[in-house]
């Protein structure tokens, strides 16, 4: 297609945009005015461009809400699942294996991926800040070093990947015009290759400071974590009959997790199979449907006299969670969802037989022999792009962009979009999800455990980026 007045201006819009998140701004607003401009010049019409605002939030509500019910769904079942405490019983076994340090730091490791990927990082921080650190500081692993396990293991290395709930690989799918399953399983590659280099860099660092320290070292440093879980603890426990939460507290804790790793098991053998069963958003309708039964379920455990009224709180409060969460990236999906031939008509009111313009595709088609044909400037650019978009704070704003991106530059780079997809997403969310930016959800972890966030996030620099760039490394020779 020609390049239209509307081309560049998406162009300056575009460009601007990623200005404005290197200075740590806000781009919901100038994305929405940057909408309204692009679409009001290219229908050479104010009523047209007043539409395409309301359109393009529609288009973008249209194709993401099924990721804010799959969240709503799985905050349910989490808040359903403290009045039982049987969120807690969960952990207790993981507790008791914490003999030392270096065991208690795998533990931490392994306990927070799996909770985050489940239930997300950022619901999960707080069970696992007052449960398992001060059983890992016990153990003799130093309260910094717990921190740093959490936010890599957590908010890195589980919510890069997302591959239980599946957000963020539908975000950055539906942007670069391409299968989900593509980029969910070279995402889930990526994100485990950057997690263990950036855990195993932590570890050699802090390999001398984990030591089995004196009786009064441990117990001033767990001080804070037994008043604040008593103090809630007393709280609960007047508030609930006891003995309904003893037995059904009990039963839940190995219900919900054996549920779960079930479905994780079977999702993956049909995978592995061959199956097609669990394509496009199957998969997530799959694990929504078992997390809204275990839902119904543990309401009625809890109390089946008032189980009609609970559960519509529990799911109120988990669609409160996933709008708070997830609002931003509509408005900033809808400009980026313009910016592709499968979405533009509909946003731009176009008819059956118009022209559908691709307004980022049509640029980079139309830039390809100033651009370097190499599938590593490719990938580390897409890569840099994805940190400079996670500045906000945000890891899952920049995934329209980012996917945008990849659809356009990946055909003329040689590479695979899906790969580039997949390496934007680890950028992204690596970088705004919680590991560097001190402004992030890491504030919550830095919080509970009483630390800085800068000197958690400029810990974590190191490790991290190393742990990106070899991912993005291997990603170029693997696929």
């Amino acid at each position: 297609m020609e390049l239209t007045a509307a081309h560049w201006v998406y162009l300056v819009v575009t460009v601007a945009v990623i200005i404005i998140m290197l200075f740590r701004k806000g781009v919901v607003l100038p994305l929405i005015v940057g909408t309204f401009i692009v679409a009001a010049v290219y229908k050479g019409s104010v009523i047209g461009g007043f539409q395409a605002v309301f359109n393009a939030n529609l288009v973008a509500a249209k194709e993401l809400f099924s990721i804010f019910l799959i969240i709503s769904i799985m905050i349910g079942l989490l808040n359903s699942l403290k009045d039982l405490g049987a969120d807690k019983r969960m952990v207790v076994p993981i507790q008791k294996i914490m003999v030392n340090g270096h065991v208690s730091y795998l533990v931490l490791m392994v306990t927070t991926f799996v909770i985050s990927l489940f239930f997300w990082p950022t619901p999960a921080v707080p069970l696992i800040c007052a449960l398992l650190v001060p059983a890992a500081v016990s153990a003799g692993l130093p309260v910094m070093t717990s921190a740093m396990v959490i936010v890599i293991a957590g908010q890195g290395m589980a919510l890069s990947s997302d591959y239980i709930m599946q957000v963020a690989p539908m975000l950055s799918a539906k942007a670069a015009g391409i299968d989900k399953s593509l980029v969910s399983d070279k995402a889930f590659i990526l994100s485990l290759i950057t997690g263990i280099t950036s855990l195993s860099i932590v570890y050699a660092t802090h390999r001398k400071a984990i030591t089995k320290r004196s009786v009064n070292e441990i117990n001033n440093e767990k001080v804070f974590f037994q008043v604040s879980e008593e103090l809630a603890a007393t709280v609960e426990e007047t508030a609930q009959v006891i003995k309904v939460k003893e037995k059904w507290g009990k039963i839940f804790a190995i219900i919900v997790p054996l549920a779960m790793l079930g479905v994780m098991i079977f999702m993956v053998q049909s995978k592995i199979g061959g199956g097609s069963g669990f394509e496009g958003g199957d998969g997530a309708a799959f694990i929504g449907g078992v997390a809204t039964i275990l839902l119904v379920l543990a309401t009625i455990a809890f109390n089946r006299i008032h189980a009609l009224d609970k559960i519509s709180e529990h799911i109120t409060e988990g669609f409160v969670f996933a709008f708070r969460a997830m609002a931003p990236v509509i408005p900033i999906a809808g400009y980026f969802f313009m910016g592709s031939g499968d979405f533009s008509a509909s946003i731009l009111s176009l008819g059956e037989d118009a022209a559908k313009p691709g307004f980022l595709f049509d640029l980079i088609q139309a830039g390809q022999n100033y651009i370097p044909h190499s599938p590593f400037i490719a990938a580390f650019s897409i890569l840099i792009v994805g940190i400079i978009t996670g500045l906000d704070g945000s890891g899952f704003a920049g995934l329209p962009l980012t996917g945008a991106l990849s659809g356009a530059i990946g055909p003329g780079s040689h590479i695979d979009p899906s790969v580039l997809a997949a390496i934007g997403q680890m950028g992204a969310v690596w970088s705004g999800g919680g590991t560097l930016i001190a402004w992030s959800s890491l504030v919550a972890v830095a919080g509970f455990l009483q630390i800085s966030p800068l000197d958690l996030a400029r810990k974590n620099f190191f490790p991290v980026i190393t742990g990106l760039f070899i991912a993005t490394l291997l990603a170029v020779f693997i696929w």
